[in-house]
């Protein structure tokens, strides 16, 4: 259970890693007033401990969820796994699905989506690993695995585990180590 301390230490972690992620955020406060990614994962952590508390609490956690969505622009399914240190910039558009499990550090530009290729109550979304770059548009999809440190360029399809370190770019996504593809 998080403490008043804990949740206000959790809040400036978000703002300063805001300032450090965005070389336009100019000052805390207005971090705090205008960023919507920052508001749509502040309303994802008040719904995640709904959604994880108890059933009956489920419908206000998907309530509060929609409630973020309309106005951040931002779609955060209440029973994703997010991590510490998670920034959003310019996040319209951005869809998070209800298994998705996302680390620590990661940064995530507008239009990307963890999404899911089936249907059923098993994990369907994609894993993402620690320190983590996801591309304006990328689109991950189905149960795969983003290792840690990987990038994942603009408007990449990634329907493929992608290795720890890994650069994936293109439609479908394709590894590059340097100036290999692999």
């Amino acid at each position: 259970m998080l403490t008043l301390r804990g949740i206000t230490g959790r809040i400036g972690e978000d703002l300063a890693t805001a300032m450090r992620e965005d070389p336009a955020a100019t000052s805390k406060v207005l971090v705090a007033l205008t960023y919507p990614g920052i508001h749509a994962v502040w309303a994802y952590r008040v719904a995640h401990r709904l959604w994880v508390r108890a059933r009956p609490l489920q419908p206000w956690a998907r309530v509060l969820s929609q409630l973020a969505r309309f106005f951040t622009g931002i779609e955060i399914h209440p029973g994703a796994t997010i991590g510490r240190r998670f920034f959003i910039d310019h996040g319209m558009g951005v869809v998070i699905g209800e298994t998705a499990e996302i680390g620590d550090d990661v940064l995530m530009y507008h239009q990307v989506t963890l999404g899911g290729r089936s249907r059923g109550r098993f994990k369907r979304h994609p894993t993402v690993g620690n320190r983590v770059l996801l591309g304006a548009g990328a689109k991950l999809i189905g149960p795969i695995t983003v290792g840690d440190d990987a990038k994942i360029g603009a408007n990449a399809l990634v329907v493929d585990d992608v290795p720890p370190g890994a650069v994936v770019v293109g439609a479908p996504g394709k590894k590059h180590i340097g100036d290999v593809v692999a």
